[in-house]
């Protein structure tokens, strides 16, 4: 994995459009710049979407790749949901090449126990049920709801990262929640879509 090294902080580009322009030309210190401020979402992406514990292997690669991609990337576009789209890409070829492209990974959802043991209990049991219903889901809607939620793009930077249309991110996202509703109270959870959102914004607190 490429690695930040420390340098003065007015040697470091402070925008990507900066870092890219310059990695472009070949400094590979700024390359590494954009590696070490991406490099957390982009291993959640790869972890939530299938790639559990060879995340960082796929992270590694996809990153190499973005790089050999730099003189294709359009100028002015984000660069998260660009590298992304990437990462989620390497992950799908990764998994495909394993034959778990359904796997999801327990641990991501690992928290610290809480001070009741009750509340400890519970909460666990609906951690569980919701990576249950999460591997239901079909792969197309749990990618949005991954990105969406796990990893916190945007309708936008989403649609950018999985190369559909902001629209179809609606009615994905729209879709998988009200599945996830009916499959957590079909499991006697009597939780609303909001709860989901929840826990997965916790869950990503969990692997950062």
């Amino acid at each position: 994995m490429l690695r930040c090294r420390h340098r003065d902080r007015g040697g470091w580009p402070t925008e990507d459009a900066e870092a890219i322009a310059r990695a472009r030309d070949g400094d590979q210190d700024a390359y590494e710049v954009l590696v070490g401020r991406y490099t957390a979402p982009a291993h959640r992406t790869a972890y939530f979407l299938g790639a559990g514990d060879d995340a960082e292997d796929v992270v590694q690669e996809a990153f190499v790749k973005a790089y050999r991609a730099l003189p294709r990337y359009r100028d002015g576009a984000p660069f998260r949901p660009w590298l992304l789209r990437i990462v989620a890409n390497e992950t799908k070829n990764a998994v495909r090449g394993r034959g778990r492209r359904e796997r999801l990974a327990l641990r991501a959802l690992d928290a610290p126990p809480a001070d009741d043991p009750v509340l400890h209990a519970v909460e666990e049991e609906r951690r569980r049920a919701l990576l249950e219903c999460m591997r239901e889901l079909a792969g197309k809607d749990r990618e949005v709801v991954v990105c969406r939620y796990f990893v916190g793009l945007s309708e936008a930077e989403t649609a950018a990262a999985l190369g559909i249309a902001r629209g179809t991110v609606k009615s994905r996202t729209s879709r998988a929640l009200s599945r996830l509703r009916t499959r957590l109270e079909d499991a006697s959870m009597s939780c609303q879509a909001a709860v989901v959102v929840g826990l997965a914004r916790c869950a990503v607190v969990s692997v950062r």
